[in-house]
């Protein structure tokens, strides 16, 4: 029996759609040379995570064994598989490894971050491959929502592993390498032991539609309207940005990128040679110039984000631009799940301006980057995994793609975020769990998601604050009358009366009576003082502030 085994960890991605970071390794137990698939991010919301500017998957157990680390597989440049790699260089070290376009949008990242560029290595793609430790990892071509997309081969000293990164079954993906179903055919005949696998659209029981399904809808739509055209969609679906362009040159209008992301990725994409006929773009300046019914504007922020151009041009203005009544406004892009509150209030803020707002409800204008049930279905077929281990996506589709598997004859188990997965044997086998979590990216530092800053922003927010100051003196008598600071509180309470001096009477009459032990110790006087202005709040708003008491004491 080896004493080597071959282990699988999710530390993000599974049993969420997001955060994509997945560890494997093969040795001793405990001892295993391991390589990382994706590092990517989750994005904040107001909700649960305010202030944050981005969410990084926990990293300690990499972080412990960064030595054991023969490098990064990056599958293609979405934020939830690549926005972590500058983030958790300074702690890793590894090398890099991905295709043209993703390293071209990865280097950025880096040196962005001041880390060094050439840390990120540019590779061939299959059936060229690349010698990591004991792993032969090939980049394999496939159709997605952004250029340069691939599942990665991973032999083994236990088996032929296929991870098949974010893909859809597309023969005409408009921008990037069509799905070659020949390929995986020749790549599954020596054997294949795990298909680590795709489940975000297992419930949709459908083929998935082509890319080049969208032109003549886009153009139709385009053509008939009067006023001036806004189109929005993910600013990384390059083939999208490409159909919605072409569109809009068709209909006699010139076309301008507004916003940073989309800019970024048309040049990542000129620059590799993944898009060699983008239609001629303007710049907003030049728009300005030009009459409004022929312009066709590609703005950022399908999802609804605050600071994107979409946003910006609902609240009333971008770059110089506005929009009128007449004009169009197209959602090329499905709303992610939790992002339909700032969606909306786009489409309403644009509706009372008169703008008329046409969104995907009638499946015309987008259609999915993933896998639908059908297509996972037939990928199942071609590689002929001896086990089907499902990935990226919430337990409800871990599960289901794990049932799917079994139905169909294989093994299939359901792997979340922590669970260290042993596929040496004939099947997939529990070993151990390890602690995840996330950190959160606040501002220019790093912090655990559990340490407590979000939660006490959060508590802030929703209570408000009173900011007591006290001042004693030698003899530790109280030297004049406390003084309170407000914020997020009303002026006055129930008794109609400012509430800052009832809380300040309050506090004086205590320290009137208070004896010279309570007075003597910081600790039981700010105790006390904050446990006042608690219940004084209480009675008059209905509500207990966070409190922060300073005492100053002259000495």
């Amino acid at each position: 029996m080896s004493s080597e085994r071959l282990i699988y960890l999710p530390l993000g991605g599974a049993g969420e759609i997001g955060m994509n970071a997945y560890v494997y390794g093969y040795g001793a137990p405990g001892k295993e040379r391991l390589i990382v698939v994706d590092l990517g991010v989750a994005f904040p919301d107001m909700d649960t995570t305010p202030g944050v500017d981005l969410i990084l998957p926990d990293i300690s157990w990499l972080k412990e064994r960064a030595d054991r680390i023969d490098g990064v597989f990056v599958t293609h440049a979405h934020e939830d598989h690549i926005g972590a790699i500058a983030h958790t260089y300074a702690a890793l070290k590894a090398p890099i490894y991905a295709r043209a376009f993703t390293a071209n949008l990865a280097r950025r990242k880096m040196a962005d971050a001041g880390h060094p560029e050439d840390s990120v290595q540019t590779v061939s793609a299959w059936p060229e491959t690349l010698k990591a430790g004991p792993f032969e990892v090939g980049f394999v071509p496939l159709s997605h929502s952004i250029p340069e997309s691939a599942g990665l081969v991973i032999d083994t000293p236990a088996g032929r592993l296929v991870h098949s990164g974010d893909f859809k079954i597309d023969p005409e993906p408009v921008v990037g390498e069509p799905f070659d179903p020949g390929l995986w055919e020749a790549i599954a005949k020596t054997g294949v032991k795990a298909l680590i696998c795709d489940s975000t659209n297992v419930f949709s029981p459908h083929p998935g539609r082509s890319e080049s399904e969208l032109s003549s809808e886009i153009e139709t739509l385009i053509a008939a309207q009067p006023g001036m055209v806004v189109a929005t969609t993910f600013a990384s679906n390059v083939a999208r940005l490409k159909t919605l362009a072409e569109a809009g040159q068709r209909a006699g209008r010139s076309v301008v990128l507004f916003g940073r992301a989309m800019r970024r990725m048309v040049e990542a994409a000129v620059e590799t040679g993944v898009l060699t006929d983008f239609p001629r773009v303007i710049s907003p300046e030049e728009a300005q110039d030009l009459p409004r019914q022929s312009l066709m504007l590609l703005a950022t922020g399908s999802q609804g984000e605050r600071r994107a151009a979409s946003a910006q041009l609902a609240r009333g203005k971008y770059r110089g631009m506005t929009m009128a009544e007449g004009d169009l406004f197209l959602f090329s892009s499905k709303t992610i799940p939790g992002n339909e509150r700032g969606v909306i209030r786009i489409m309403n803020q644009f509706s009372e301006m008169g703008v008329d707002v046409v969104d995907d409800s009638s499946g015309r204008y987008h259609v999915s980057g993933h896998a639908n049930r059908p297509d996972l279905e037939r990928m199942h077929d071609l590689v002929n995994p001896q086990m089907v281990i499902p990935m990226h996506g919430e337990h409800r589709h871990l599960r289901e793609h794990a049932k799917l598997a079994k139905e169909r004859g294989r093994q299939g188990i359901v792997a979340v975020n922590g669970m260290m997965l042993d596929l040496s044997g004939e099947a997939p086998v529990v070993s151990e769990y390890v602690d995840t979590g996330r950190t959160y990216l606040d501002g220019s530092v790093q912090i655990g998601a559990l340490d407590g800053v979000v939660r006490d922003r959060i508590r802030l927010a929703l209570n408000g604050h009173v900011t007591v100051t006290v001042i004693l003196d030698e003899e530790d008598e109280p030297l004049g009358e406390p003084w309170c600071d407000t914020k997020g509180l009303p002026e006055a309470g129930s008794s109609k009366a400012d509430l800052v001096e009832i809380c300040e009477a309050d506090l004086h009459q205590f320290l009137m009576r208070a004896d010279a032990k309570t007075l003597r110790n910081d600790d039981k006087l700010e105790e006390a003082l904050r446990r006042i202005v608690r219940q004084t709040a209480l009675s008059e708003i209905g509500r207990k502030p966070e409190v922060t008491v300073v005492i100053s004491r002259l000495r």
